[in-house]
């Protein structure tokens, strides 16, 4: 049950999950994306922005 709760918790208060992914050769980077994603619940009270 603790882990329906936490995602309960996450899920009304939402949540930004960030991080960075870096391809790189010889200590040459050649590739650097930065990844965002917003986590929260829908309901009808609160509709999506789309």
């Amino acid at each position: 049950m603790a882990l329906i709760d936490l995602l309960d918790r996450l899920l009304n208060g939402g949540a930004v999950l960030t991080g960075d992914v870096v391809l790189s050769i010889a200590d040459v980077d050649l590739v650097h994306i930065n990844l965002r994603a917003v986590i929260r619940s829908i309901t009808p009270d609160n509709p999506a922005p789309w």
